[in-house]
């Protein structure tokens, strides 16, 4: 049984939130500032918030 580590929750370097933009952006095939304007506008960092929003938008359209 795996001890959970500290780092898990500390925050993301600017470095780490990039990569995880490009990389979502990649999946859902949207824009990069699409993912940054949803996390700016929803606070969110977390990938599953940020997905979940992605998925409001596309059910609106």
């Amino acid at each position: 049984m795996a001890i959970p580590s500290i780092d898990a929750a500390a925050p993301k370097t600017e470095a780490e939130m990039d990569e995880e933009v490009r990389s979502l952006a990649k999946r859902h095939r949207i824009s990069p500032a699409i993912i940054r304007e949803i996390i700016r506008r929803s606070g969110a960092t977390e990938r599953s918030m940020i997905e979940r929003e992605i998925a409001k938008g596309k059910a609106r359209r």
